[in-house]
């Protein structure tokens, strides 16, 4: 939080981007209640889910294009602006004639280059806040964002809910394109200052010059080089896994134990759950870093997989009271791992492929969750929820051996270099 209060210009940057955020939640919210009042609103509803969860898969390919940008700044608020016609556009469709189901094809079609668009800014959106903070604090920054972010994120769909009582389908689209109109001001704005400034954030700087493959290795072998943090990155992969089969099997457990694990009702009890692991999440994004700052990351990702063992033991013996306290740590322990960890990418990884290596981050973190996700449930909707909780146990522990062994060489060879230094001295 420091960093925002003390940095004009990335707190500018990160209003740009909660705007932005919350106007995409509140429309979001917008369309899928309109496409659920179609006929066939399951392919409706299942379409839409599509083209949000696809431009995602390329935030890969959206970072390499990212990192070969000459003018990050103005490439960022061409975006914001283009974003801003889309949504134009999809206000004024909501007010024609044209059939539903058009309109709705139309928007979902809008909705997939739009959101391909904020992939691509995402990709730019790393470098350029190391450039207005720093390596240093990027780390902080990240957090603070990541932690804002949820809280827009839980507000925006309780506000959006209440805004479709009384505004039309076609305002909201209208107040999302408006929200990436601001953003795209207030960056041309922090963009314009630095070019007088004549600073390094918005002049032509070196970009990446190798090909896609070319670059994915060089990514690769700096993260090599750099003992444990691929462990780390894959061992945070299968615990944000973890906690999207945590997310599906629960309500599962709960159903099957209505008589001692909901509290009030079964929707109530499920939002309560949802509501505590985005409170988790904030708190590690936004204060983790200095609530932990003295514990390294292997320490924090250990506690993490024993976390996730314990929590998946509180679903199998069924106690709502005990799964919400561990499942709320998880998310504070994870979510603060999280951020060292970007934090060590970002002061490893060679500038000019930050935002491809952020890219490549994000897909392995991503693709862990809903394959997880499926396993299990899947599992669960064959036998019994209860094997596939047993199943993921088994996993944990199987990841647990893992990094605690590759934890134990790192300390090991950390202890030998220490000795030879001792010893040279």
């Amino acid at each position: 939080m420091n960093v925002f209060l003390r940095n004009k210009d990335y707190r500018k940057f990160s209003i740009a981007s909660f705007l932005s955020g919350a106007g995409d939640i509140l429309f979001y919210l917008a369309l899928m209640t309109y496409a659920s009042k179609l006929k066939n609103y399951s392919l409706a509803l299942s379409l839409i889910a599509i083209s949000e969860s696809v431009p995602k898969v390329f935030e890969i390919f959206a970072g390499y294009l990212a990192d070969k940008t000459k003018n990050k700044f103005r490439n960022i608020v061409w975006m914001a602006f283009s974003r801003f016609v889309l949504y134009g556009i999809v206000g004024l469709l909501l007010i024609s004639n044209l059939n539903q189901w058009n309109i709705v094809l139309a928007i979902i079609g809008i909705n997939l280059i739009s959101d391909t668009f904020g992939s691509y800014s995402g990709g730019l959106t790393a470098p350029l806040i190391v450039n207005l903070v720093g390596e240093k604090e990027f780390g902080e920054a990240e957090g603070f964002t990541s932690g804002i972010s949820e809280i827009i994120n839980m507000v925006a769909q309780f506000a959006g809910a209440s805004l479709l009582l009384f505004l039309s389908y076609s305002n909201l689209a209208f107040v999302n394109a408006a929200t990436f109109l601001i953003a795209g001001l207030l960056y041309a704005s922090i963009g314009l200052k630095y070019r007088k400034k004549d600073q390094a954030a918005v002049k032509p700087e070196e970009v990446n010059d190798q090909n896609f493959l070319a670059t994915m290795k060089s990514s690769f072998t700096q993260l090599k080089k750099e003992h444990g943090l691929i462990t780390i990155i894959l061992v945070i992969a299968m615990l944000n896994g973890t906690l999207g089969v945590i997310g599906a099997l629960v309500p599962i457990v709960i159903a099957a134990h209505k008589t001692t694990m909901i509290i009030s009702t079964y929707s109530f009890t499920i939002a309560i759950i949802g509501v505590v692991v985005s409170c988790g999440f904030i708190l590690g994004s936004m204060f983790g870093q200095q609530l932990f700052k003295k514990i390294s990351v292997f320490t924090l990702i250990i506690s993490a997989v024993i976390l996730s063992a314990f929590t998946t033991i509180a679903a199998l013996v069924a106690n709502i009271f005990v799964i919400l306290p561990l499942y709320f740590s998880l998310a504070v322990v994870i979510s603060t791992a999280s951020i060292k960890m970007t934090q060590w990418l970002v002061e490893v990884i060679d500038r000019k492929i930050l935002a491809s290596s952020m890219g490549l981050l994000n897909s392995i973190i991503m693709v862990s969750s809903p394959a997880l996700t499926t396993l299990f449930t899947t599992i669960s909707g064959l036998t019994n929820v209860n094997y596939a909780l047993l199943g993921l146990l088994g996993l944990i522990l199987i990841v647990l051996v893992v990094a605690s062994w590759v934890s134990m060489k790192l300390k090991q060879k950390n202890n030998l270099e220490d000795a030879d230094l001792v010893s040279e001295g």
